[in-house]
C-alpha cells in the first residue's frame, strides 16, 4: 500500500497511468462531501476516471449501498469497484482468505494485500467511502484537494498507483462471468 503521497514528474504537471484510491469516512453522511469535491475535479478536468462509486453503510445493514458516479466498462451492470466492494464488505469467516488470495493474483499490479486489508478494516457499517479508478490526474489541481482531505480527521485514504495490466486483471477478478 502507497501513502497518499503524490509527486509530480519532471516533465508534466499530468500522471498518465491508472490508479486506485479508497477514501473512507467515519459516518455514513461523509462521502457526500468528498463526492462533491471529486465531481468538481471531474468537471474541471483534473481527473480522467475510469470508474467511481460512491459507498454508503448504515448501521444495522448488513452491507453496504454502492452508487455509480461514473463507469466506463464492457458489458451493462459490470463493475470492477461494485465487486471490490462486496468482496471488502464480505464479514463470513472465509473473508479474510479471499481478501489474501485476490492480493496473490494481483501481486505485482500495485495492489497488495496490506492495502485490502486496510480498506476492509475500515469499511464497516455506519461508514461511507468513495472509491476512484483513474487513467490520468493532473497533479497540480488534485493534491491540494487530496491534501485537505487527508487532513480532515475521521477519513482514513488508501491508494495505490496500478501498473497499465492491473485494469484487466481486476475486471478478470472482481466482475462475475456471464454465461
Amino acid at each position: 500500500m502507497q501513502v497518499a503521497e503524490i509527486g509530480a514528474s519532471s516533465d508534466s504537471n499530468w500522471r498518465s497511468a491508472p490508479s486506485l484510491t479508497i477514501w473512507v469516512y467515519d459516518s455514513p453522511l461523509g462521502a457526500a462531501a468528498g463526492e462533491v469535491r471529486f465531481k468538481d475535479l471531474v468537471r474541471r478536468g483534473a481527473v480522467i476516471v475510469i470508474e467511481a462509486v460512491a459507498v454508503t453503510w448504515i448501521r444495522g445493514s448488513h452491507r453496504p449501498h454502492i452508487g455509480h458516479l461514473r463507469r466506463r466498462s464492457p458489458s451493462p451492470g459490470a463493475s470492477v469497484l461494485s465487486g471490490l466492494v462486496a468482496l471488502l464488505a464480505e464479514r463470513s469467516p472465509h473473508a479474510g482468505q479471499r481478501i489474501a488470495a485476490l492480493a496473490a493474483r494481483l501481486q505485482g499490479t500495485g495492489i497488495d494485500h496490506e492495502l485490502l486489508a486496510e480498506a476492509r478494516r475500515v469499511l464497516a457499517p455506519g461508514t461511507s467511502a468513495l472509491l476512484v479508478l483513474a487513467s490520468d490526474v493532473n497533479l497540480d489541481v488534485v493534491r491540494p484537494i487530496v491534501e485537505h482531505g487527508r487532513a480532515r480527521r475521521g477519513v482514513v485514504m488508501v491508494h495505490a498507483d496500478l501498473t497499465s495490466d492491473a485494469l484487466e486483471l481486476l475486471r478478470r477478478e472482481l466482475i462475475p462471468q456471464i454465461g
